[in-house]
């Protein structure tokens, strides 16, 4: 009788879970995986972005369904590399597992349409600004050659006005580049205008260079900090300027990568402060694709009508760049780079990291320790990719005498795929087959706090203007 009443428990379970089955709605593009695309995949995946394919509509996403389950079951998109046991991180952009779940279903059912009545509205994506600047700048117009020797142009420097005739709260700030195919990086500071100054001439360093295009550490600086082997091109005062602004190997005020288009101060209630009269200094990287072209920088800004109550501040750290520190050797898959680290010399509210290596970068912690000896890491990449410029917003508040440390690992082994060479000593430097350590991180502050003395740091550069 035991068997019996169980073997028919079973049966009638049986029957429930198949007529479940048999009654669950089918997983569709319309009702299921277009919000999902929306909300995580489209500000990269539509005409003109930096994703190889649109997701807009059915009609472009349904042949990549099948590679679209692949990338979210491993994770690969949307790119997203922060360890989620530590943050907080306000702009996560991961799936959650039944968002994987809901592409996958869809993908393995043949990938239907369903009800175009069930779709959400189209989203309004912004054309060419993200931002709707109140004010745009021309920057930069820069030549880039097809195939220059060693693949290599050296990082650029070029000075224009930046128009401002009173004290300026900026709000917001994108960098627009006109070829973002070939470039690697646009980055801005502030300075004073100086008398004498050439408006749009390029200035750069020339590196000793050997066959791979890795300069020499034994002919001179591998990497161009303040007052280290600059050519001048003509400007008089461009030393002066650099030195002002922190550009290169300087702050960065503001930056174009890829994966960062755009910086906006406005849902901190904080701004950018750019005194009248002064100058905006451009960093330009640019990597040649076989194509030449000619690339037009502009930069737009949305400005307070009112000053605000916070001013957000720029700062970068480094590692030590000296050759003789900072040298990957050969065949090393786990080597340790020395740390960054910083004190903070006030209080301060910590928003934005923004991890900085090159293609041998393998994984980088940030940790704070507190005054009290207590230590918290705030960002865990254990799997860093150059592919994608990732920064995480973050909102922490950090009491004066903290102290911000940052490890990182670098993979020069035949097991990264990224690795153009494995069996040469690695240096700091300016190209991507040289390496950095450079954190990014961003701080919102009292208006009246005086930026120059906020970090103490033997490599630091901080940026929040006059």
């Amino acid at each position: 009788m035991y068997v019996r009443l169980a073997f028919t428990g079973l049966l009638v379970s049986g029957l429930i879970m198949a007529a479940d089955l048999s009654t669950s709605a089918p997983v569709t593009f319309s009702k299921d995986v277009l919000p999902i695309l929306q909300k995580n995949c489209q500000a990269c995946h539509r005409p003109g972005q930096m994703g190889p394919m649109s997701f807009l509509t059915y009609e472009s996403a349904r042949p990549w369904a099948k590679a679209m389950k692949a990338a979210v079951v491993t994770r690969k998109m949307p790119p997203w590399s922060a360890d989620p046991h530590y943050g907080p991180y306000l702009n996560d952009r991961s799936l959650k597992q039944s968002d994987i779940d809901t592409i996958t279903k869809w993908a393995d059912s043949g990938a239907p349409e369903g009800n175009p009545k069930d779709a959400p509205p189209p989203v309004k994506w912004p054309e060419g600004w993200l931002i709707q600047p109140d004010m745009i700048v021309d920057g930069p117009v820069t030549d880039v050659p097809a195939t220059p020797k060693n693949n290599v142009v050296e990082w650029i420097t070029v000075i224009v006005p930046t128009g401002f005739t009173r004290d300026t709260w900026v709000t917001s700030v994108q960098i627009k580049p006109e070829h973002p195919a070939v470039t690697h990086h646009i980055c801005t500071g502030y300075a004073p205008h100086l008398p004498g100054v050439k408006y749009g001439l390029g200035v750069w360093s020339d590196f000793d260079r050997d066959e791979e295009g890795a300069a020499r550490p034994e002919k001179g600086p591998a990497f161009v900090g303040r007052g280290q082997g600059r050519r001048d091109s003509g400007n008089p005062d461009a030393a002066a300027i650099f030195a002002e602004s922190g550009t290169p190997g300087g702050s960065a005020q503001d930056c174009y990568l890829p994966g960062n288009a755009a910086a906006d101060y406005r849902p901190l209630n904080a701004a950018k402060l750019i005194p009248a009269g002064y100058d905006i200094v451009f960093n330009v990287h640019y990597t040649p694709n076989g194509t030449a072209v000619t690339d037009h920088v502009k930069i737009g800004f949305t400005v307070a009508k009112e000053p605000p109550q916070r001013r957000y501040v720029s700062l970068l750290i480094s590692a030590p760049t000296d050759p003789k520190i900072f040298a990957i050797p050969p065949n090393d898959g786990n080597w340790l780079s020395p740390p960054a680290v910083a004190t903070f010399n006030q209080d301060v509210e910590l928003v934005y990291m923004m991890p900085h290596m090159h293609v041998r970068g393998k994984d980088t912690t940030w940790t704070l320790e507190y005054p009290d000896g207590s230590r918290q890491v705030v960002l865990d990449v254990p799997h860093y990719d150059f592919n994608w410029q990732l920064a995480y917003d973050t909102s922490i508040k950090v009491p004066k005498g903290t102290r911000l440390h940052v490890d990182a690992h670098y993979d020069n082994s035949v097991n990264n795929k990224f690795n153009p060479n494995p069996n040469r000593t690695v240096y700091y430097g300016q190209m991507t087959w040289e390496e950095m350590m450079s954190p990014f991180f961003g701080v919102v502050v009292d208006r009246g706090t005086d930026v120059k003395k906020l970090i103490d740091s033997p490599i630091a550069f901080v940026s929040g203007g006059a």
